[in-house]
């Protein structure tokens, strides 16, 4: 029997608590036992977005709930512009354009953040832009982008903001009201320490003046139903049950331990798993990096898929591969959700056992002893 470990930005591993709630007999949907859960999932879901906003819980994965923003947002015709630095910005990208939305592309050489300068000045010379789509943290780069300031910007146009967090939501700092983002999308699997399934959606008042001029085609994502069903504590369709149930066992495991000491853990392990990569030798892929994963360059002569699924087959410890054009060039280890230092400690140390095999020359334990100092230091 192998033991395995789950260092992937996503799926994230699971709580003990969170697994065993999963676990429980079902209920039924519409009774008020589920409505009490749900009403706390929905009180537990506004303290992790720090927002007042409805969100809307859709069983799907993160990129439903990313076109659930597109078709209620827009109309065909309508002109948004996207920041594409990396496979989830270009996903916004994709989705627009399959909803027949012109598309106003701020293309960012993968590894960097995208200036926030650069969406003022299309903004100015696209005032008709209905929508800004970016992302909070990019997990095919390990970047993670300047929500803060983008907001601002935006704030000033007619146009609404719309962050996909799916990775980043737990990991970095996003203060939605504060910071002006009118809707933020999220899933289940990252963060929140649950299986795929649950996708998210905060809709602020602003964003509503929108939605109810928007003609694009929607059925089961349609916000409108699920605001009436919100409002009912209730759900408009037959919703995830358990993962549900799961999800208030998480959310309360959050709650308990506090943002502010999450996002404290999170950056202690992002900069732990840095300290080690480059005392092996690896060069770091992003610039602006962000705390739920961190991407690297596999050294020459070291074929990154291959190391990838030694690692897995082997010493049971699970990391991702690049995406895209990084497939077999970088990896990827997360530091997010449910994980702390001895994640971090043993997937570093299967790195270098699987390195060493692979030929690379290099002084086992060198890694591990990094990020044991930056533990320390915590």
């Amino acid at each position: 029997m192998k033991k395995r470990y789950l260092l992937t930005p996503g799926p994230t591993p699971l709580p003990q608590q969170v697994r065993e709630a999963a676990a429980l007999p079902i209920i039924h949907h519409r009774t008020p036992e589920f409505q009490k859960i749900f009403i706390q999932v929905n009180e537990g879901l506004k303290y992790l977005f720090q927002t007042r906003n409805d969100i809307f819980t859709f069983a799907a994965s993160g990129t439903g709930a990313m076109e659930a923003q597109v078709a209620n947002l827009l109309s065909a015709g309508d002109k948004a512009i996207v920041v594409c630095a990396g496979k989830f910005g270009e996903r916004w990208r994709e989705i627009c354009r399959a909803y027949n939305v012109e598309v106003v592309s701020i293309e960012v050489e993968w590894g960097k953040a995208v200036e926030p300068s650069e969406i003022k000045r299309l903004l100015s010379e696209h005032k008709e832009t209905r929508a800004v789509f970016t992302t909070l943290c990019e997990t095919s780069t390990g970047v993670v982008c300047d929500i803060k300031s983008i907001g601002r910007i935006v704030k000033e146009s007619r146009a609404v903001l719309v962050v996909d967090a799916v990775s980043g939501l737990g990991a970095e700092d996003l203060q939605a009201d504060n910071w002006n983002v009118d809707c933020v999308v999220a899933g289940s699997q990252k963060g929140m320490m649950l299986p795929p399934g649950l996708g998210f959606c905060s809709v602020s008042a602003g964003a509503w003046k929108v939605i109810n001029n928007s003609k694009l085609p929607k059925y089961y994502f349609d916000f409108q139903k699920a605001k009436k069903a919100l409002d009912k504590s209730d759900t408009a369709f037959t919703p995830a049950v358990s993962l549900i149930v799961a999800l208030k066992e998480a959310l309360q495991l959050i709650r308990e331990e506090g943002l502010e000491n999450i996002f404290k853990r999170h950056k202690m392990l992002a900069c732990a798993t840095r300290d080690a990569l480059c005392a092996l030798g690896l060069k770091l892929f992003s610039g602006t990096f962000c705390n739920a994963v961190t991407a690297a360059y596999v050294p020459a002569g070291i074929d990154g898929t291959q190391l990838v699924k030694l690692m897995r087959d082997k010493y049971g410890v699970s990391i991702a591969d690049g995406q895209g054009q990084l497939k077999g060039k970088v990896i990827r280890i997360a530091h997010l959700g449910y994980m702390q230092s001895f994640d971090i400690i043993t997937g570093v140390s299967a790195l270098e056992l699987a390195l060493s095999e692979l030929g690379y020359k290099l002084e086992l334990g060198k890694g591990v002893a990094a990020a044991e100092r930056v533990f320390s230091n915590y």
